[in-house]
């Protein structure tokens, strides 16, 4: 990892970069795809699949002969550790729900708003070098609350074409009403446009490598939504004197072994601890099973030294981390300035992987940046509101006048003609 001690602010941007490409990098590639899928459907489908997944699929849509399978092949112990996170994540995202905002403006004239789920969602599950079953928990649990009516989910399958047994068994436990074997690039553009198997939906959820966050992006252009540019994992750590260097280390290879172009960062005002933190790194990365993976994620991260939490936290806003982890003295300072960061986690005892499985929290965040913008996914996410107004004969007197004269200065006068002549009938 590099070492940075107090880097002037005018280098944070360089200091901070994600080691990411851009979507002008990617953008023709992800076209190429889209456009083959739109006309060619399926078939251009199996075609990608067997390019990029190296597995020739007659169907591409699992079965309940397959899920019944897989639901075998999942011990219980995993089982009862899914459905335990799966109520932890219900009982987050139920208290989410808000009551109806309802409103009488003025006398005559009521306004309220309703909250109405999104009909048709995709779910995009990474399956390649890690099988993120957990991201299913994290979609499906607000999408079913939110009362989607069709959830599609897409995820890569293996070698032998099969998807993990642990994100059918999820699937099937949550209610998914159709799972296809695709992934990456063609996945998105199945669910943008639709083909013979994959519905199209109205947008799209989940994280995926550079290639699948671009795919995203640009299936914006048809008139699909997503939940937000979620891309390469990313944590950022704060922490003093106070933390625990071996559990710091721990937190930044639990990132780090997500793929090799994940980022993790340390900002510390204590030297002392980046070189604790820096030597645990070594000798826990040494054991890990993924070590390859995260060896190259943490050459394209940092350990950042400087000297008060003022300077910390200023730089820690201008990166916008997807995780935050403050294991400092003063931590409420922290938990009142982070204006930007998509998930916080506080103390030495609250390890990123609890926001990952289990504690009920979502983790489905904006990444490179985005968290200045953009909030994770949530029970909103999966609802959009709709406003209502009804206004009595007294209400247009009440408020007709003002909307004449503002209509008239617009020179809109068929809207002030829709007033008038509303007005003229209750004289």
């Amino acid at each position: 990892m590099q070492k940075i001690y107090n880097p002037n602010k005018n280098n944070w941007s360089e200091i901070l970069k994600r080691p990411t490409q851009t979507v002008a990098d990617i953008e023709e590639k992800v076209l190429t795809v889209f456009n083959e899928v739109k006309i060619l459907g399926d078939q251009a489908i199996q075609r990608y699949t067997k390019k990029f997944d190296k597995v020739d699929l007659n169907t591409i849509l699992v079965d309940s002969e397959e899920i019944e399978e897989a639901k075998k092949q999942v011990n219980q112990d995993l089982k009862d550790a899914i459905q335990t996170a799966k109520s932890n994540i219900e009982r987050f995202h139920e208290a989410q729900k808000t009551d109806k905002v309802s409103v009488e403006t003025t006398i005559g004239v009521k306004c309220w708003q309703e909250k109405k789920p999104i009909q048709k969602v995709g779910l995009y599950i990474p399956g390649g070098t890690a099988p993120l079953f957990s991201t299913i928990l994290m979609l499906t649990v607000p999408a079913n609350l939110a009362g989607c009516k069709e959830i599609v989910l897409c995820s890569p399958p293996n070698k032998e074409g099969k998807i993990h047994p642990a994100i059918l068994y999820a699937a099937d436990l949550c209610g998914v009403t159709k799972i296809c074997k695709v992934g990456g690039i063609q996945a998105i553009a199945g669910m943008t446009f639709g083909t013979e198997t994959i519905p199209s939906v109205y947008k799209i959820f989940g994280p995926g490598n550079q290639f699948v966050t671009v795919a995203k992006q640009l299936a914006t252009r048809y008139g699909v939504a997503i939940d937000m540019p979620a891309g390469p994992s990313e944590l950022l750590v704060v922490a003093d004197d106070t933390a625990n260097a071996t559990f710091i280390a721990s937190d930044l290879l639990s990132q780090a072994e997500h793929g090799k172009d994940s980022q993790v960062i340390l900002v510390s005002t204590s030297k002392e601890m980046i070189t604790k933190v820096e030597e645990e790194v070594a000798r826990q990365l040494a054991v890990l099973p993924r070590k390859e993976i995260a060896e190259s994620a943490i050459s394209n991260s940092k350990l950042i030294y400087v000297e008060n939490d003022e300077e910390a936290i200023a730089l820690i806003n201008e990166y916008g981390p997807e995780h935050f982890i403050v294991c400092m003295q003063d931590e409420d300072f922290y938990i009142h300035a982070i204006a930007n960061a998509g998930s916080v986690f506080i103390g030495n005892y609250t390890p990123e992987s609890a926001g990952d499985y289990a504690s009920g929290t979502n983790h489905t965040l904006p990444t490179n940046g985005y968290a200045k913008q953009y909030s994770g996914v949530n029970l909103d996410s999966f609802m959009k509101s709709i406003t209502f107004q009804k206004i009595s004969e007294q209400g247009i007197q009440n408020i007709g006048k003002t909307i004449e004269i503002m209509a008239e200065a617009e020179g809109l006068q068929a809207h002030k003609n829709a007033v008038s002549l509303r007005l003229e009938s209750l004289k």
